[in-house]
């Protein structure tokens, strides 16, 4: 599976390209996930060579950089690899933060 297509790499904003908006008016353009554990990235921004930024939830949910590269090298515990998830769409990052409230 291709982890950022052209489409997706377009859409992005650049690094830095959200900073001083709240919550509600930073999206949340793809998400990524290890099928086989609880590990989830959404990417807010990309610098349009490796290094994203946005929410990751794992052992703690917190928002930070994390790079393709490493991405497309993560395995989970059953040694299954990264995926994007194709069927979600542009959301809010703070309506994210409320859905995965909602799942714990």
């Amino acid at each position: 599976m291709t982890l950022l297509t052209k489409q997706i790499r377009e859409a992005l904003p650049k690094l830095y390209a959200n900073d001083g908006k709240s919550e509600p008016e930073t999206m949340v353009v793809v998400k990524y996930f290890t099928p086989d554990s609880h590990w989830t990235w959404y990417a807010t921004e990309f610098d349009g060579v490796d290094t994203f930024f946005g929410l990751v939830d794992g052992m703690e949910q917190e928002l930070g950089y994390f790079s393709l590269q490493e991405l497309e090298a993560a395995r989970g515990p059953l040694g299954l690899l990264v995926e994007r998830d194709t069927s979600f769409t542009p959301t809010p990052l703070s309506e994210v933060r409320d859905n995965i409230a909602v799942l714990l």
